[in-house]
């Protein structure tokens, strides 16, 4: 009787020293971090017309690559950036050239071409870059150009030339800057 009760003991003890060692480990030995994504997460942001518009995206970088035209196909919705899809925020109702825009959040996307772009705006929101339901679109925009003197590595979304009712919506990468404005209703 007195060996199976020390063992019962034994046991106990194993498994509570056990249970502190796990809770005391260090986090080195549970999962590891995922590694860095290849196409960095940045924001854009602007005051604007009383409210705010918040872009969080992720920009690819040229890395030597043939970017217009070859990684982004003309003529095929592209999702303006890698990875989740591109998100737009906007805290009051905008007009984005002619398309009344509602407060909420959107997701973006672009329809490149050799010579005209449009942007899209799309309701879909919360899915991977890839995923595009043109039936959730918002509508489309037709983009203006502005020529670049040097070819830019990231791709970026920037907002420029902001006055309290406007600002100008700029997609920048290699050689190519597409814009759109955006005003008050």
């Amino acid at each position: 009787m007195r060996i199976y009760r020390s063992h019962l003991r034994f046991r106990s003890l194993a498994l509570l020293a056990s249970v502190v060692l796990l809770a005391i480990a260090p986090t080195s030995l549970t999962a590891q971090p995922a590694a860095p994504l290849p196409s960095p997460a940045a924001t854009a942001n602007v005051s604007v017309a009383g409210g705010s518009i918040t872009i969080n995206y992720n920009s690819p970088q040229m890395k030597g690559r043939k970017i217009m035209g070859d990684l982004v196909p003309y003529g095929k919705v592209w999702r303006t950036g890698a990875n989740p899809a591109t998100t737009l925020i906007t805290t009051i109702p905008l007009k984005f050239g002619t398309l009344l825009v509602p407060a909420g959040t959107h997701t973006i996307y672009s329809l490149p071409g050799a010579d005209t772009w449009q942007l899209i705006l799309n309701n879909q929101t919360g899915q991977w870059g890839l995923t595009y339901d043109q039936s959730k679109d918002l509508g489309r925009i037709p983009m203006k150009a502005k020529p670049m003197t040097a070819p830019q590595e990231g791709m970026s979304l920037s907002f420029e030339n902001s006055t309290a009712k406007s600002t100008e919506l700029h997609m920048r990468w290699e050689t190519t800057d597409r814009y759109v404005v955006i005003t008050a209703p």
